[in-house]
């Protein structure tokens, strides 16, 4: 049976009455390695009945991800050519989406994985190695994989800090039709967490070019990740989603986070921290902004959320994702959570 689900006890509304705060003191991040910047602090929630509807459920299996994607009420047409965006996981990491629990979505699809290279090195650098880690992680198994920049690049038309460059996506992109973004919910070492629109920006963005003009606020295409513009690398991920959402029509896409494994750390670090919290369950929605609006309210209404984590999204100003990319229009800070 549905019901709505009341995420916030009084500790909870303790932590989200602090009014959105754009130009506040930075918070010293030296102990975690991060950049200081302006604090964007957790904005209050916006839990709201009747609102844009993210469902919920505690239940991490294939199916508890088959109850949330029946509740979504939008599936692909028989034509349609299906992505499905994960994050392969970088060589050693044990905490991506296992593959095994989205296999029976996957297939009855018959969608295929897609991904693109990386720019930091490592094991996903470059095409074979990276279909090479997809085959070892167990991805293969389930669809075949489409390393999406390894025959070159799109660029698809953005705002902001992308205005000019353009968003610079893999070249396979414009051939699917369809898309289900399914994103492991975690930290991350520089954009303070990842969730939906973590994966759609940076997952889709070419190795050569794309990521590194998204975290560089878009003033260069080479030289690494390296980010001197917290705030802009933050709003570039958003711009770089809405370019995504704008490219194949916001009906043609499906969104679900996985909210186990909780490191501090992505699934794109080889040696990730262990989780210090226990998982948490599956959200999903037709909406991106609150479908990680709503995973980020649900990690810190959980009384024994780790200490770590929430440092980790708070140094890195994690929650301007999320602001600016409703700001752009690409979803609602409002939502209704439905827990199944």
């Amino acid at each position: 049976m549905k019901k709505t689900l009341a995420i916030c006890g009084a500790a909870a509304l303790a932590l989200f009455a602090v009014i959105l705060v754009v130009a506040a003191p930075a918070r010293d991040s030296s102990s975690e390695g991060g950049v200081a910047a302006e604090a964007i602090y957790p904005i209050p929630n916006t839990e709201k009945t009747g609102a844009v509807k993210v469902y919920f459920t505690r239940d991490i299996s294939s199916a508890g991800v088959a109850k949330v994607y029946e509740a979504l009420g939008r599936k692909p047409d028989t034509a349609d050519k299906v992505a499905v965006k994960v994050s392969t996981g970088e060589a050693g990491n044990t905490h991506y989406v296992d593959p095994q629990l989205i296999k029976g979505l996957v297939q009855s699809w018959q969608g295929t994985i897609v991904e693109c290279n990386t720019s930091y090195g490592g094991s996903r650098a470059a095409a074979a190695m990276h279909k090479q880690v997809a085959r070892d992680h167990g991805w293969y198994d389930i669809a075949e994989v489409d390393i999406m920049d390894e025959k070159g690049e799109t660029i698809l038309p953005a705002v902001g800090h992308l205005a000019e460059s353009g968003n610079v996506v893999g070249a396979s992109f414009p051939t699917y039709t369809f898309h289900a973004v399914i994103s492991h919910f975690k930290g991350h070492t520089m954009a303070g967490f990842g969730g939906a629109l973590k994966n759609m920006s940076i997952g889709y963005g070419t190795g050569k070019k794309g990521k590194i003009l998204i975290h560089s606020a878009g003033t260069r295409s080479s030289g690494g990740i390296s980010s001197s513009n917290q705030n802009g690398f933050l709003e570039s991920m958003a711009e770089a989603s809405k370019a995504i959402v704008d490219a194949a029509g916001a009906d043609n896409y499906l969104y679900i986070n996985v909210m186990n494994h909780l490191s501090i750390d992505c699934d794109c670090d080889g040696n990730p921290a262990a989780p210090n919290m226990a998982d948490i369950g599956i959200t999903a929605s037709l909406d991106p902004v609150a479908l990680d609006k709503a995973s980020l309210d649900l990690l810190y209404a959980d009384p024994k959320r780790d200490p770590a984590l929430i440092s980790r999204i708070e140094s890195r100003n994690g929650y301007l994702t999320v602001v600016h990319a409703a700001n752009l229009g690409l979803g609602s800070l409002e939502y209704e959570l439905i827990e199944l």
